[in-house]
């Protein structure tokens, strides 16, 4: 498998630090609010990645942390007359739903900030006994220009670098490029006991901290979006290489933008979504079948145009299962003819499009194209006269493909009480329409569709699914 390094602005063979397992650190949310589409992105991609190694046979060990100390909770907690600890709680328990909606995975150790005060302090501790980290008015900086490879991975140079967001220019420094990794604590802010005075973690020493309790010094992927190259993931590189004397991370991966309707996501243009928001209008599995429908180092955009061509697109994938299940359920057990043998390879090669797409740095744009193929395929050579056995090698493949990529899920047919209502009213009808009463059978497929279910009368029998 290949992936994009940012580091080295290329492709590359991924090969972990340990054979069988992969070592990943995907930064989080800060829990102040309801996540929004441009977090969805990151969370889904790299929940895709993760779900692609171990389907391909790696124990993965995924670390995403909670920022739950920050400038934004403490003003949250003031807007909502709670403790900065409730409105942290409060917006991780929000953010597990939404993510739950999106399909995606717990991570192998969500850690928090707060529960590793000692261990940041402790790194710090290291920074300053090695001269790269100073303390000034109870505030500790890190003395950037003392790290010679400060801006490899952004590809700037130090000399040449703007002061872009969270860096602050104050008098505490001694250099404007040097950045806090302990904020002296003011009033009505939440504080620790450090041996710098009573105070609080800075952003970018958290993920360092963090990655190196649980993951080791040396991992093997970090990621996130790309509006974190720098100077989050920068710093992050500086700190840790300066403290441990390791390689931080062996490769780097960032996702594109969001755009809406064409211009960057951004609450001053009035565009900025929540998933929460978009909850209310689209199911969240297609908005993951959305986010994934583009490779994940290119821009995507979003719109209501965009989310309903989406939704026919995955509507075509699941009615190509659906109209398979229904057709096995209605046959005995056969096996393949020696036509539906001469088959196989043809259906097989559609993983083998699947995989290649996939091994090309996560590309699953060209994978959902092969999921396409075989749903074209399936609609082509699944028959009335088609054997059990072939139409069941058709939906295990479909379900393992679409399983990697956790799209294309069953809902309505999952719901056992709204199937069990569905099929308890069907078979009304069909007594009905048996009793040539046909007035009472057209009120029983109007009230389904009031339902929001659909019916259509096969040579099969009925079939039914979601509008």
């Amino acid at each position: 498998m290949k992936v994009y390094n940012t580091m080295t602005r290329k492709k590359e063979e991924f090969i972990p630090l340990e054979e069988g397992k992969v070592k990943m650190y995907v930064c989080g949310p800060t829990v102040y609010n309801f996540i929004h589409l441009g977090n969805a992105r990151p969370f889904t991609v790299f929940d895709t990645l993760r779900r692609y190694f171990e389907y391909r046979g790696y124990e993965v060990t995924y670390v995403q942390n909670f920022t739950d100390v920050d400038d934004k909770i403490i003003k949250r907690s003031h807007e909502e007359g709670i403790s900065p600890e409730e409105v942290a709680e409060k917006y991780i328990k929000e953010y597990f739903i939404d993510c739950d909606g999106l399909g995606i995975k717990r991570a192998t150790v969500h850690p928090q900030v707060t529960d590793n005060i000692k261990e940041i302090i402790s790194f710090i501790q290291d920074l300053v006994d090695k001269g790269y980290a100073y303390e000034s008015n109870g505030d500790v900086l890190f003395r950037t220009r003392e790290f010679k490879e400060y801006g490899k991975l952004s590809h700037q140079n130090i000399e040449e670098l703007e002061l872009g967001a969270r860096i602050d220019v104050d008098d505490k420094k001694e250099d404007p490029l040097d950045f806090v990794l302990w904020k002296a604590k003011k009033d009505g802010e939440p504080g620790w006991k450090s041996p710098w005075g009573e105070g609080r973690p800075g952003w970018h020493i958290e993920c360092s901290v963090m990655s190196s309790r649980y993951l080791g010094n040396t991992i093997d992927i970090h990621a996130g979006g790309q509006d974190l190259q720098f100077p989050h993931h920068e710093n992050e590189i500086a700190q840790s290489e300066c403290r441990n004397g390791h390689v931080f991370a062996n490769y780097w991966m960032h996702n594109g933008y969001i755009n809406v309707d064409g211009e960057k996501m951004s609450k001053s243009l009035g565009n900025f979504f929540t998933v929460r928001e978009i909850a209310e209008k689209y199911d969240l599995g297609l908005v993951r079948f959305f986010l994934l429908s583009t490779h994940y180092r290119n821009p995507v955009n979003f719109s209501d145009t965009i989310l309903d061509q989406a939704k026919a697109g995955l509507e075509r994938l699941t009615n190509a299962r659906d109209n398979a299940e229904f057709m096995m359920s209605k046959l005995e057990d056969t096996k393949m003819s020696p036509e539906e043998t001469g088959l196989v390879d043809e259906l097989n090669s559609y993983k083998t499009k699947f995989i290649e797409a996939m091994d090309d740095d996560l590309n699953t744009s060209d994978a959902i194209s092969a999921i396409f193929e075989l749903a074209k395929f399936m609609n082509t050579n699944i028959k009335d006269t088609s054997s059990k056995e072939f139409i069941g090698l058709n939906i295990d493949l479909f379900n393992e493909l679409t399983g990697v990529l956790n799209i294309a899920n069953k809902s309505v047919e999952e719901n056992d009480d709204l199937a069990r209502t569905v099929e308890e009213m069907i078979a009304k009808r069909a007594e009905a329409k048996k009793n040539k009463d046909f007035a009472l059978a057209d009120k029983i497929r109007e009230e389904l569709l009031e339902m929001g279910i659909v019916i259509e009368d096969t040579r099969q029998g009925v079939k039914w699914k979601r509008k």
